[in-house]
């Protein structure tokens, strides 16, 4: 499906207004590598989008935007313990994980509620409440959009970090993932490292799949603003991570910080607490304001441009900063007109 001068106020969660000059939705691997063999895409600018929610355009995107719509998940292993499922990179996150949820295969289940499509997952590693993409991720199938050919990347040829793949980085824009591998386990080892999750969850009854979905989702309902009601893209900035010793001067100051053991030996900070703590809740920008309940969150009071939204911050990252040396790195990608 073709669509020109299009709006895309549909196809970003923040729900901003502009134009792209085409957008086209693919609905297999084949549609990819024909629509890349054939040269169309060849001089024109391309932006490869998912549910757009994690997307802040600051103006109308002269250029291609390329969207999947590859649906099915389909089962390509099992030996009884561990299953290996596939799945089409148009479907929605949420679908895939209630599907796993009710199969009772686990390893995606704390990522329940996370917006997005599949084929967006690999891109973000997306993560939440102890669990990555990545922890589960076989391998990805991709097209590249200068040959048309398709490629199959394993997880570490993905190049994953926190919240970063080579999908992100050195491939960005050049490969549209077509189907995501996942190597999912009846075996359920459950994550609830989070002390409230684990509460919110023993809270429903028994720990299960069923009630650590309903417990993610009964949070994230409560901390972030539903962005069909009001525009938002989820966590703008990224959690940082810092040294033992940084952690440990903020401690010093800020006795309650909340600080957490990083993978890669630093320390998680909660770019949240960062922001409250330098007074930015439900402070106001133009149409952009900092949500009232979740300072990680950024929202569209209804009338905002993505340069409000842009320039709100901008002004929140100086002043996390200027008072703890913390530069914040944003979580959601800007589309400007260069």
């Amino acid at each position: 499906m073709i669509q020109e001068r299009i709006s895309l106020k549909g196809y970003n969660t923040f729900g901003l207004d502009y134009k792209a000059d085409k957008l086209v939705v693919l609905d297999s691997e084949q549609d990819v590598c024909a629509l890349a063999g054939s040269g169309v895409l060849h001089g024109s600018k391309t932006l490869i989008i998912g549910s757009g929610s994690n997307l802040l355009f600051l103006s109308d995107f002269n250029g291609t935007i390329l969207s999947s719509g590859i649906g099915e998940i389909r089962t390509e292993d099992d030996n009884g313990t561990e299953i290996i499922v596939s799945v089409g990179a148009g479907i929605l996150w949420d679908e895939f994980v209630g599907w796993c949820v009710d199969n009772e295969l686990s390893g995606v289940e704390n990522l329940s509620y996370i917006p997005g499509k599949v084929g967006a997952a690999p891109v973000q590693n997306i993560g939440a409440y102890g669990m990555e993409a990545r922890d589960t991720i076989v391998r990805v199938n991709a097209v590249n959009l200068e040959t048309g050919v398709a490629k199959e990347f394993d997880n570490k040829d993905c190049s994953f970090g926190y919240r970063e793949s080579i999908f992100k980085k050195e491939l960005k824009n050049r490969y549209l993932i077509t189907r995501v591998f996942f190597r999912l386990s009846r075996q359920h080892h459950f994550r609830l490292e989070y002390g409230f999750l684990e509460a919110e969850t023993a809270a429903l009854g028994e720990i299960s799949l069923q009630n650590i979905r309903k417990a993610v989702i009964n949070i994230r309902r409560r901390k972030l603003p539903d962005p069909s009601v009001t525009g938002n893209a989820g966590s703008f900035f990224k959690n940082p991570v810092v040294t033992a010793g940084k952690a440990e001067s903020i401690k010093h100051d800020h006795p309650l910080v909340p600080v957490y053991d990083d993978p890669s030996g630093g320390k998680k900070i909660p770019a949240g607490w960062l922001i409250e703590q330098c007074g930015w809740k439900g402070k106001r920008l133009g149409g952009a304001a900092v949500h009232n309940q979740q300072a990680l969150v950024l929202i569209n009071t209804g009338n905002a441009t993505g340069t409000d939204i842009f320039n709100l911050s901008e002004q929140v990252r100086t002043s996390v900063f200027e008072r703890f040396g913390i530069l914040l790195d944003r979580e959601v990608e800007i589309i400007s007109p260069s």
